[in-house]
Formats: C-alpha cells, structure tokens, sequence
C-alpha cells in the first residue's frame, strides 16, 4: 500500500516489491474505505484488465459508492470475458431491479441459479435470495398478464381495452437493456 502509506504517513522508503493492487483494495474495502479501494482496483485493473475478480470487486464497490451505471458498466465487462460468472449475474440482477428492470434481472437471476454450485454451503443464503426474488419477479408477472388479459376480455364485451387496467406512464419498455 505504498500510496497509501505516504498518505497516512507511513514511511515512504520504496519497498523491494511490486505493489500488489489487488491485496490493497481489498484491505481498504474491509475497512469501508470504498473510495482509495475504488483507486487500488483501477490500478489493479490496469495491471490485468480482464481479471475477473479485480472486474467482480471493483463492481461492487461501485455499487457501494453510489455508481450504479459503472457498476453495471463492469459486471458486463465480466460477463463478455466469462458468460458463467455466476457473481456477476447476482450482482447486476439486482442492480438491474434497481432500475426497474424486471425481465432482465430476471434472465441474470435464472442465469445466476443455473452458473453458481448448489453444494455450496457459503452460497446457499445467495442462492435462496435468488430464488425468492426470481419467484416474486415470476408472480408479478403473472399477475401483469391475468391483469393485462381482463382489460382485453373487457373489451371484447364492450368496453374499451384501457378500462379495466393501463400501464403507468413510467413504466420502462421492455426492449430497453
């Protein structure tokens, strides 16, 4: 952590080693400093620009700053370098719901549950947040077609297609990725 070290004052006598970028963000992550780890990782992906697990971390330590699109940005990264990466499809399934992106979270939550070991105890909590969460997407969208049926039944009685039940105004198209 030789930047790091002079910042702090630390000594700034060169060390014999190469800094190892990585190792450093990491520290300073684990100590909720995102930002200087945002800076360890950029140098660390300088170093090795398709690393995937520089690309993983400094995702989420976009997201932990407040850098949604970055984020996003990088887990596809990831994904273009590794279509398998099974944390990279966690990660921007739920930032994509963020966005209200429900058909693409959904594709990158099946995606996720299909790409991650299911005999992993250390992912067994992830695994059940993507289950719960793909079912709930699953739910609401069934409800959106009964619901999206009925207004087309209703007019099909006489009445006009939007009576019964319209979209918001907001909602955001489902061709927008």
């Amino acid at each position: 952590m030789t930047w790091w070290r002079r910042l702090v004052g630390g000594s700034s006598a060169p060390h014999s080693g190469k800094t190892d970028f990585l190792k450093e963000a990491l520290d300073l992550e684990a100590r909720g400093d995102y930002g200087n780890a945002l800076t360890s990782y950029r140098l660390a992906l300088r170093e090795r620009p398709d690393d995937l697990r520089v690309l993983q971390n400094i995702a989420i330590a976009f997201s932990k700053t407040g850098q949604p699109e970055e984020a996003i940005r990088t887990y596809r990264r990831a994904l273009q370098l590794d279509p398998n990466l099974a944390g990279a499809h966690y990660g921007l399934a739920f930032l994509l719901l963020k966005r209200s992106d429900t058909v693409h979270a959904g594709m990158h939550l099946e995606s996720y549950l299909r790409t991650s070991n299911a005999d992993d105890p250390q992912a067994s909590k992830f695994r059940e947040h993507a289950e719960r969460t793909l079912m709930q997407l699953q739910n609401a969208s069934m409800q959106q077609a009964e619901q999206d049926g009925y207004a087309t039944e209703g007019a099909q009685d006489g009445h006009e297609a939007g009576d019964h039940w319209q979209a918001p105004a907001d909602e955001p198209r489902r061709d927008e990725y």
